[in-house]
C-alpha cells in the first residue's frame, strides 16, 4: 500500500512507532554498552513506550471511568506496565511498539476492507443536470421533481430513476445487477439511477424522487445490512464478554498462587500472568467475523446480488431446500398461445370472448391473448371481478363469462376438457355453457437448467410451487430437473406447503434452512414466510426490494448459485477464522502458564493473529469464479 493512501491517522501512527523504533533501539545501544544504573535504564526504555503507547494507556483509563474495563487495552496496559514494574524494561517498551505496529496493519487491513466496499458501492450520483426555463442546471438530484426533465451525458452516472425521453445508447447497468453487457435503451425506455450512460446524450423524464430511487434504496439496504447481525456475530459477541474476565481472574489466580504454594517467585509468575493478559485480547475474532460478513455483504453486491444481513447470509448458507416460483422466476413469463380448442363455436370466437373478458389484467397470459387476437375487434365488458388463483369473471356482449383454471371451471359447476396440455390451460365459459380451452405456453430461461442442476450438486433440493394445471407444471418439471412440483396451488396452498418443507428439511436437519425464490410482488407471503425470501430480477421494483431478504437484481436465475456460494464461502471464512484464534490462543495460553514461552508470543497470539483473521476476512470480497 502506498503511503499516500494512508489516512491521516496512520500517518501520525506510522510516525509515532518509526520513533519508538528509534528510542527503543538507542536504549538497547546505551544500556548493552554503558550499564547505566537501574533506574536510567528505566528511563530509557520509559521514553519509547511513552511515545508509541501514551494512547493505548489514556484509552484504557478512559474506558474503565466508562464501565468499560476488560477490553484490549486495559490487558495490553496492564500486561507492559506489570512487566516494566517487575524489571522487564526492554520487553515491556518492545511489546508495547509491537502491538502498535500490530495496531498499524490491522487499521490498514481493515480499511482497506472497508474502502473496497465503498468503492463497489460507489454508484450515488454527485449532480444532475435539470433542465428548466429552457436552461440546463447542474443540481443536487434531491432537489429534482418527478416529472422534471434531465440530460444524461455519456461518461455520467444516472442520477434518478427516469424514462428516456429523447435520445438513444447504452447503459452500463453493473453497479445494480453485476451485469457486464450493456444495456440498449431508446425512447420509451425506463433507465434506473446508479447507472452508466456510455454512449449518445439522453434526455429523459423523471419517475421517482432521489429518496426513493433505486440507487437510494439498494445503498440504504448495504448500509443497514451491518444491523442484522449473524448468529455466529452475536455469539462472539457474547462470548468476547465472558472470555475475557474469565482469563483475567485466571492470571491474577496464576500470578499469586503457585508463589505462595512454593512453586517459585511471584517475578517468574506475574511475568505469565501477565503473558497470559495478553493473549486473552479477543479483538481477532471481535473484527474478523463482523469484517467477514460486511466483506461478503459487500462482494455479493457487486454481483447484483442484495443481502440485508448477515443473518440472512448464515441462513441462506444453511439453505437444504430452495423452492422456486415458476413463471417470472424459471420461465421468461413471455406467454404466446400454442392451440385453441373451440367446443361449438369457432377458434377465432373463442379466442375473441377470452381477449375480451381478460382484457381488464395486466397478467402475462391475458398479454398473450391481447396480442393473438391482433385486430379483432372485442365486445365490450363490464363487472370484472378477478378470482385470485382461479381467473376472472366479467360480463361481455351480455353473457356471465368465466375464464380460468379447471378449478373455476369446478367452482360454477361447469363441465370441461380434461385432456392434458403441456402448457397454461384457459378455460371459456359463457352463460353456464363451455366455450373450450385456449393453451398458453411459457418458455424456459437460458439458465434455469443449468441453475437447478448446480443446486443439487451443491446438495440443495429443489421444488417448484405453481398454480399452473398438473400437466404443466410436471412438463417444466421434467424440462428442469427439480425435485419436486406442486400443482395448481392457490396462493394460501403455497404457505401451506413450504411449511411442510420447512419441517421436512428440519427433520433432515436442525440447521437446515428453506429458502423461496419468487418474483416479490405476487408470493409476498410466502417470501415471508420461508427462512430466506429472494425476490428476482427485482431491479427497480419496491416491492421486491421490500419484501424479500436478499434481492437478486436482473432475471438471470444463475445469479442464485451466486448467492449460495458467496454466503457459503463467507460462513467458511468465519469459521476459519474463529479455529485459528481459538486454537492459537489456546496453544499459547497454556504455554504462557507453563513458562514455556514468553510475552512476544503472547503478542502474536493477539495481535498477529487478529491481522491473519482480517486479511483472510477480505477473501470475502473476491469474485466468485
Amino acid at each position: 500500500m502506498k503511503l499516500s493512501q494512508l489516512s491521516r491517522k496512520q500517518k501520525k501512527m506510522l510516525v509515532r512507532i518509526i520513533s519508538g523504533i528509534v528510542l527503543l533501539a538507542a536504549a538497547f545501544i546505551i544500556t548493552h554498552f554503558a550499564e547505566p544504573p537501574k533506574l536510567a535504564e528505566a528511563a530509557l526504555f520509559l521514553l519509547p513506550f511513552i511515545v508509541a503507547g501514551y494512547d493505548v494507556v489514556w484509552r484504557a483509563v478512559r474506558n474503565i471511568g466508562h464501565g468499560q474495563v476488560f477490553d484490549e487495552n486495559f490487558l495490553m496496559t496492564l500486561a507492559t506496565i506489570g512487566a516494566m514494574a517487575v524489571g522487564e524494561y526492554s520487553e515491556g517498551a518492545a511489546v508495547m511498539l509491537f502491538y502498535q505496529v500490530g495496531e498499524l496493519f490491522q487499521n490498514i487491513a481493515t480499511a482497506n476492507s472497508r474502502r473496497s466496499v465503498a468503492e463497489l458501492m460507489d454508484i450515488r450520483p454527485d449532480t444532475a443536470a435539470v433542465v428548466r426555463n429552457g436552461e440546463t442546471l447542474t443540481v443536487d438530484p434531491s432537489e429534482v421533481a418527478v416529472g422534471e426533465t434531465i440530460v444524461i451525458k455519456p461518461g455520467e452516472k444516472v442520477p434518478l430513476d427516469c424514462i428516456v425521453k429523447v435520445g438513444s445508447g447504452s447503459v452500463n447497468t453493473a453497479a445494480l445487477t453485476g451485469e457486464s453487457l450493456p444495456r440498449e435503451v431508446s425512447e420509451g425506455s425506463e433507465v434506473l439511477s446508479g447507472c452508466i450512460n456510455l454512449t449518445g446524450t439522453l434526455t429523459c423524464t423523471t419517475t421517482k424522487p432521489f429518496g426513493e430511487s433505486t440507487v437510494s434504496k439498494i445503498l440504504e439496504l448495504v448500509e443497514n445490512a451491518s444491523s442484522k447481525k449473524a448468529r455466529a456475530e452475536n455469539f462472539i459477541t457474547k462470548f468476547a464478554r465472558i472470555y475475557t474476565p474469565a482469563v483475567v481472574a485466571g492470571a491474577v489466580l496464576l500470578a499469586f498462587i503457585p508463589p505462595l504454594a512454593g512453586g517459585g517467585s511471584f517475578t517468574e509468575w506475574i511475568m505469565r500472568a501477565l503473558n497470559f493478559l495478553v493473549v486473552s485480547c479477543p479483538c481477532a475474532l471481535v473484527i474478523s467475523v463482523p469484517l467477514s460478513f460486511f466483506g461478503g455483504i459487500g462482494g455479493a453486491s457487486r454481483e447484483g446480488v442484495l443481502i440485508k444481513g448477515g443473518n440472512y447470509m448464515e441462513t441462506l448458507s444453511n439453505a437444504q431446500t430452495a423452492v422456486f416460483d415458476k413463471t417470472g422466476t424459471l420461465t421468461k413469463g413471455e406467454f404466446s398461445v400454442k392451440k385453441i380448442t373451440p367446443h361449438g363455436c369457432t377458434e377465432e370466437e373463442l379466442l375473441k370472448l377470452a381477449a375480451a373478458a381478460e382484457s381488464g389484467s395486466n397478467h402475462p397470459i391475458a398479454q398473450s391473448l391481447a396480442k393473438a387476437a391482433g385486430e379483432i375487434a372485442l365486445p365490450e365488458i363490464s363487472e370484472y371481478t378477478e378470482l385470485a388463483g382461479r381467473g376472472i369473471s366479467c360480463i361481455c356482449g351480455g353473457k356471465k363469462v368465466f375464464a380460468g383454471n379447471g378449478r373455476l371451471m369446478e367452482q360454477e359447476g361447469i363441465s370441461y376438457d380434461k385432456s392434458p396440455i403441456s402448457g397454461t390451460a384457459v378455460h371459456i365459459a359463457a352463460d353456464g355453457v363451455y366455450m373450450g380451452v385456449i393453451e398458453i405456453g411459457d418458455t424456459l430461461k437460458s439458465n434455469s437448467v443449468k441453475t437447478i442442476s448446480e443446486l443439487r450438486a451443491l446438495g440443495v433440493k429443489t421444488v417448484i410451487l405453481t398454480g399452473d394445471s398438473k400437466a404443466a407444471g410436471e412438463a417444466a418439471a421434467k424440462s428442469l430437473g427439480v425435485d419436486e412440483v406442486y400443482t395448481e396451488l392457490m396462493p394460501e396452498d403455497k404457505v401451506v406447503c413450504t411449511e411442510k418443507l420447512i419441517k421436512e428439511t428440519r427433520g433432515r436437519s436442525k440447521n437446515g434452512s428453506v429458502v423461496f425464490v419468487g418474483d416479490g410482488i405476487n408470493d409476498a407471503p410466502v417470501l415471508s414466510r420461508a427462512d430466506v425470501g429472494i425476490a428476482m430480477g427485482a431491479a427497480g421494483s419496491d416491492a421486491a426490494i421490500e419484501a424479500a431478504d436478499i434481492v437478486l437484481m436482473d432475471d438471470d436465475p444463475s445469479k442464485l448459485i451466486t448467492a449460495f456460494k458467496i454466503s457459503r464461502r463467507t460462513l467458511n471464512i468465519v469459521r476459519q477464522n474463529i479455529v485459528l484464534a481459538l486454537a492459537i490462543k489456546a496453544l499459547v495460553l497454556v504455554t504462557s502458564a507453563l513458562g514455556i514461552t514468553n510475552m512476544w508470543a503472547a503478542v502474536f497470539a493477539d495481535v498477529g493473529v487478529a491481522v491473519l483473521a482480517i486479511l483472510n476476512a477480505m477473501r470475502a470480497l473476491r469474485k466468485i469464479k
